[in-house]
């Protein structure tokens, strides 16, 4: 309503100065004086802007004869489509100009706007390569996706534009959760253009979700040839696909390939922990413990894990305890300073039973790094060097709450992982697992689990002698293992020691 009366105000403003001028150009004096052929002619002002217009018109009416002619001229001499560009450039003119500003409205996103101008530059230029791309795309800006899947087919059956058809067929396959078909789909369009570095990933993503490591291998030595990925970072996911591979021979019960296959992977990237294990244990099979050791020691030299510790544990089964700590340190006279360098030392003397030892070897890690193995572990000392049930559970309590320490987690979507796997459980990235400590939960815990310690005992004996009576429950003493019920195991001792889960003792 404001639009058409601001229209009809402007209109009205226009005539009233055109007729105001007019009028000014007829009271004043002077004009134009022409003489042509011994004939003078006269103009007054008015007849001389009238003459000037006239003028200029007829100046555009002769180009565009002109124009014409030398058209004519053309198709006269073969070229048949002369006379129709002549007469197609208008509409060109207006076909571009419907183009452009569809563009301008898919980039402002404005979905629908851009549909429109699309299907008029269309309508002007016959040209669905550029068309039918806007309207695809400005298709999925609106949420239709079925008018978004019809204009990809299109494009799918013009060659020129055979792999964006493919690419929007795609993604709308992966938004939709269709993998299998994406699959299809991402391998078709990495055979049209295998240098695209976005289908290259998508592909190589989708073939490790399906667990086709060979095919996966075979994306990512593309990615390495057409320079879309470091030759550092090809060499490490090299290997770590050819671990994944190793582990389905494994499931498939082909030993020796699986042997093989993580020996290579190890041989790829030594620093990958998983690798480091199975290409140990492979050795060991084999009876050649000298290649398991050199491997092991190896990786921890690059970053100690406890799967390393229980792999070397493996390579001498059924020795004593003390025969064991004396063996591994071959393994902990690398890194010594190291935080797992002196948890493995800790597991070792408790398993030997020399509980002061095990206490040095622990050092101020209670205090500095109080996870859930750290606190188990120095309830086991306790327990082993003579402490009271309170001074125990005091610990126990503690580890309850405390967090857990280092596990895999993801890079990507900070997922925690029970053990490591080439692709992420939940964001399903790819080679993104690391063994990390992460972010303390801020969960709030149950109600009074912070005052466990204080109910079931404290960290310091300083408490008098506690009298049988006063005990309703007790609970019985624990052996040598005294970090028994946690989930994880220690890879050297079989002592649990991630995460105990004792119930409080009653008191009175």
């Amino acid at each position: 309503m404001l639009w058409s009366l601001f229209k009809i105000v402007l209109f009205v403003v226009i005539v009233a100065a055109l007729t105001l001028g007019a009028g000014y150009l007829m009271e004043s004096n002077g004009g134009i004086q022409i003489t042509a052929g011994g004939t003078e002619f006269t103009l007054g002002p008015l007849q001389s802007v009238i003459a000037a217009l006239v003028a200029i018109l007829a100046v555009w009416l002769f180009l565009k004869l002109f124009a014409l002619l030398i058209a004519t001229l053309k198709f006269i001499n073969g070229d048949e489509t002369a006379i129709s560009r002549y007469f197609d450039r208008n509409r060109e003119r207006k076909g571009f100009q419907a183009l452009s500003e569809g563009l301008m409205a898919l980039a402002s996103g404005e979905g629908r706007l851009a549909m429109a101008k699309a299907n008029k530059a269309e309508k002007y230029l016959h040209k669905p390569e550029l068309t039918d791309l806007i309207t695809a795309q400005a298709a999925e800006m609106t949420g239709d996706r079925k008018k978004a899947e019809e204009v990809y087919k299109r494009l799918v059956q013009n060659e020129r534009t055979r792999f964006v058809g493919v690419r929007g067929l795609m993604r709308q396959k992966l938004d939709a959760g269709d993998t299998d078909t994406a699959l299809k789909l991402a391998e078709r369009a990495f055979a049209l253009k295998p240098k695209h570095e976005e289908v290259q990933d998508t592909l190589l993503r989708l073939q490790a979700r399906n667990a086709d490591w060979a095919g996966a291998r075979q994306t990512l030595n593309a990615k390495l040839k057409h320079g879309a990925l470091p030759r550092d970072v090809h060499k490490r996911r090299d290997a770590v696909l050819a671990l994944s591979e190793a582990k389905g021979v494994l499931d498939e019960g082909k030993t020796i390939e699986a042997q093989e296959a993580a020996i290579a992977a190890n041989k790829s990237s030594p620093d990958l922990i998983p690798a480091a294990a199975m290409a140990a244990r492979s050795h060991i099979a084999q009876g050649r413990a000298k290649y398991a050791v050199r491997i092991l020691k190896k990786a921890w030299q690059a970053q100690p894990h406890p799967d390393l510790a229980a792999a070397f544990a493996e390579i001498e089964p059924n020795e004593t305890p003390q025969a064991r700590l004396q063996r591994f340190k071959q393994l902990t006279a690398i890194r010594p300073e190291h935080r797992e360098t002196k948890l493995l030392l800790a597991e070792l003397n408790l398993a030997a039973e020399d509980f002061p030892e095990a206490r040095r070897a622990l050092g101020d890690l209670a205090e500095t790094e109080p996870d859930t193995r750290v606190l188990a572990i120095a309830a086991a000392i306790e327990r082993g060097e003579g402490a009271s049930d309170a001074v125990v559970r005091g610990w126990l309590a503690r580890a309850l709450t405390a967090p857990r320490g280092p596990q895999w987690v993801c890079d990507n979507c900070k997922t925690i992982h029970s053990e490591w796997t080439p692709v992420c459980n939940t964001c399903e990235s790819f080679d993104t697992l690391s063994w990390t400590t992460p972010p303390q939960s801020e969960t709030v815990l149950p109600a009074g689990a912070e005052m466990l310690p204080l109910i079931v005992g404290s960290i310091e004996d300083k408490s008098p002698p506690v009298d049988e009576g006063e005990v309703l429950d007790p609970e019985p003493a624990p052996t040598e293992d005294a970090t028994a019920g946690t989930e994880e195991t220690s890879p050297v001792s079989g002592a649990d020691t991630s995460q105990p889960t004792p119930e409080p003792e009653k008191v009175k």
